[in-house]
C-alpha cells in the first residue's frame, strides 16, 4: 500500500500544477485579447487618417466625426474659458495641456474644444503659469479629431477633476486632472461639438503639439502569450508525469 504522506504530497503537487497550468493559460489568452485590442486600435487610426480632411462646422454630419480624422475649423478663440489639464508630461518634463474653446457660430454658440498644446510647469512660480494667448482671436485651426479628452487614471471620487460652477470668472484658468465634454458644456454655457480637436498645426504661441499615441505594438503581446502558453504546457506535462508516477507507485504497492 502507498504511504499516506506520499499520496498527500502527490495530490498536493497535482493540484498546484493544475492551478498553475490553468492560470498561465488564462494569462496567455488575456495577452491574445490585448493583442487583438491593439490591432483594432491600429486599424482605427489608419482608417481615420485615410479619410479625406473634414471642415468642422455645426452643420456637419455627426457620422463624419471619426477619431483620428484630419480636420480644420475656423472660428473665434474664447481664451477666458480655457482649462488646464494637469500632470501631462512631455519628454519627461511635467506640464499642462491647454484646452480652449473655438467658437464656430456666435448665433448658436456652437464651439469645439481644442487641445491647443502642451506647456511646461513652472517649478519656481506659485500657482499656475500664465497661459499663452492665441496669436489671433479668429483663426483656422488644423488637427485631428478625438472622441474625448484623453484621460489619466484618477483615484478617489473625481475631486481633482471638478470644474468651477462657471468659467471665465477668475484671473487664472482652472486646472483639473481630467475633463469631460458634458461637464465643460455645463459650466461654459456653450453648445459643444461631441468631439475634441487636437491641434497639430505649428503656431507662434510656443506650445508643443506632439500628442501621445496609444500603444499599438501587438507583437509584444503575442510574444508574451507564447511564453505563457509555453509555461502552461510545461506545467501540463509535469502534471501528467506526477500523475503517472503516482499511479505507478499505487499499482506496485496495491
Amino acid at each position: 500500500m502507498a504511504r499516506p504522506h506520499s499520496m498527500y504530497r502527490t495530490i498536493a503537487a497535482l493540484l498546484l500544477l493544475a492551478v498553475a497550468c490553468v492560470a498561465m493559460a488564462m494569462l496567455g489568452r488575456w495577452q491574445l485579447h490585448r493583442a487583438a485590442e491593439r490591432q483594432g486600435i491600429a486599424a482605427a487610426i489608419e482608417a481615420g487618417r485615410q479619410l479625406p480632411p473634414l471642415e468642422l462646422t455645426p452643420q456637419v454630419d455627426r457620422n463624419e466625426l471619426t477619431a483620428w480624422r484630419s480636420v480644420q475649423a475656423t472660428g473665434t478663440w474664447l481664451p477666458e474659458q480655457s482649462v488646464l489639464l494637469e500632470n501631462r508630461n512631455y519628454q519627461g518634463h511635467p506640464g499642462y495641456w491647454i484646452a480652449t474653446p473655438l467658437l464656430l457660430d456666435a448665433a448658436t454658440q456652437h464651439a469645439v474644444l481644442v487641445l491647443r498644446g502642451w506647456m511646461p510647469r513652472s517649478l519656481s512660480a506659485q500657482g499656475h503659469p500664465p497661459v499663452p494667448a492665441p496669436t489671433a482671436l479668429t483663426q483656422t485651426v488644423a488637427g485631428e479629431l478625438a472622441l474625448h479628452v484623453p484621460r489619466l487614471y484618477e483615484l478617489g471620487d473625481g475631486q481633482y477633476s471638478r470644474l468651477p460652477d462657471r468659467l471665465g470668472q477668475g484671473d487664472a484658468p482652472p486646472a483639473v486632472q481630467n475633463l469631460a465634454l458634458e461637464d465643460y458644456q455645463r459650466v461654459s454655457g456653450l453648445t459643444m461639438m461631441p468631439v475634441v480637436l487636437q491641434q497639430l498645426e505649428p503656431s507662434d504661441d510656443g506650445l508643443e503639439h506632439d500628442w501621445p499615441q496609444p500603444s499599438i505594438d501587438h507583437n509584444q503581446n503575442l510574444g508574451y502569450a507564447l511564453q505563457w502558453f509555453a509555461f502552461a504546457s510545461i506545467a501540463g506535462v509535469a502534471f501528467l508525469v506526477v500523475l503517472w508516477r503516482g499511479l505507478r507507485r499505487r499499482f506496485k504497492t496495491g
